[in-house]
C-alpha cells in the first residue's frame, strides 16, 4: 500500500497548499484591488473538508490520533493488545457505517441535483469525500487490526510523551 500512502500524502499537501493559495489570493484581491472572489470561501471550505476526511486516515496510519490511554498503560501487554484489537474492530465497524451513511447521503444529493452556492457544480461532487474518507479510514484501521493480529508493531493512539522524548534525543544528537 505504499502507492496509497504516497497518494494520500501528496493529496493532503495539495489541499493544504491550495487552501493557502486561495486564501492568500482572496486577501490580496480584497485589500489591494478591493475585489472579492465569490467562490473562494466555498472552495476553501471544500478543500478543508477533504483535508480533514483524508487526513483522518493519515492520522491512523502514522499513529497521530490522541486519546486517553491511562487505563491501557496499566494493563498487562496481552490484555492491552486484546483491548486494542476490540477498539480497532469497533473503529472499522464505525467507519464502515459512516461510509454507508455517506453513500446514502451522496445518492440523495445526486437525485435531488442541488448545486453548490457559489461554484456551479452539483453538491454531490465535493461531498463524495464522505464515503471515500470513511472507506479509507476503515482500510487504515483494517491494516492496523492486521498488524495487531499478526503481532507486528501497531499503535492505535499516538504517545505524545514518547514522541517528545524521541524529538529531544534527535535534537541532542544533532547538537
Amino acid at each position: 500500500m505504499r502507492w496509497l500512502d504516497r497518494l494520500e500524502e501528496y493529496f493532503l499537501e495539495a489541499m493544504l497548499a491550495g487552501m493557502t493559495l486561495v486564501t492568500f489570493m482572496q486577501v490580496v484581491a480584497r485589500y489591494v484591488f478591493n475585489y472579492s472572489f465569490t467562490w473562494a470561501m466555498e472552495l476553501t471550505g471544500v478543500m478543508c473538508a477533504w483535508l480533514i476526511f483524508i487526513g483522518a486516515s493519515y492520522g491512523v496510519r502514522v499513529s497521530a490520533h490522541i486519546g486517553i490511554d491511562a487505563l491501557v498503560k496499566v494493563l498487562s501487554r496481552p490484555v492491552a493488545r486484546k483491548v486494542a484489537l476490540v477498539a480497532t474492530a469497533l473503529c472499522i465497524v464505525y467507519s464502515l457505517i459512516l461510509a454507508f451513511g455517506g453513500w446514502q447521503y451522496l445518492a440523495k444529493l445526486y437525485n435531488v441535483g442541488i448545486e453548490m452556492q457559489d461554484i456551479p457544480i452539483p453538491q454531490w461532487i465535493p461531498k463524495i469525500v464522505l464515503p471515500v474518507g470513511f472507506v479509507l479510514l476503515a482500510l487504515r484501521f483494517g491494516a492496523l487490526f492486521w498488524k495487531l493480529v499478526t503481532g507486528q508493531e501497531g499503535r492505535l493512539l499516538g504517545d505524545e510523551a514518547e514522541d517528545a522524548l524521541k524529538l529531544r534525543e534527535d535534537i541532542e544528537e544533532r547538537a
